[in-house]
């Protein structure tokens, strides 16, 4: 015969399935570096989307061309097909780069451009980079 759980283990279950167990939390952003203004300490949350590698890589190189086919990314970021597109359709969820699909002739052409989204979530990571580097090195 199987026993039953306890009251207090089917709360704990209930709550946890809730979003309110000790499991479920989230955790905190990365804003351990704050910027001082003033007197006042604000903290800087680093941008996830944009914190990983290849994304940063694909939104600095719209930065600097007003558009880029995917296979200039993939060429200019020595990535494969399969890198290229899941970084960039997470940009694209973000609201970081727009993309135009189509033809050249019969050949399928596919067109990135960072939007103005994109490149004030590029200038705040910068930023906060910036004061990252001035706060460790003392400056």
């Amino acid at each position: 015969m199987a026993k039953r759980p306890t009251a207090a283990a089917r709360a704990h279950d209930a709550s946890a399935a809730e979003g309110a167990g000790p499991r479920a939390t989230t955790p905190e952003p990365a804003a351990a570096l704050t910027s001082v203004e003033g007197n006042m300490a604000i903290p800087i949350a680093l941008d996830r989307v944009i914190h990983e590698r290849m994304r940063l890589a694909i939104v600095s190189a719209l930065a600097v061309h007003e558009s880029l086919t995917f296979n200039e990314l993939k060429s200019l970021l020595e990535a494969s097909d399969g890198n290229v597109s899941v970084h960039a359709r997470k940009l694209e969820e973000a609201g970081y780069v727009t993309c135009e699909k189509g033809f050249d002739g019969r050949i399928p052409r596919t067109v990135y451009r960072l939007t103005a989204d994109g490149r004030a979530a590029l200038e705040r990571y910068l930023a906060h980079m910036e004061a990252l580097i001035k706060q460790v090195g003392g400056a």
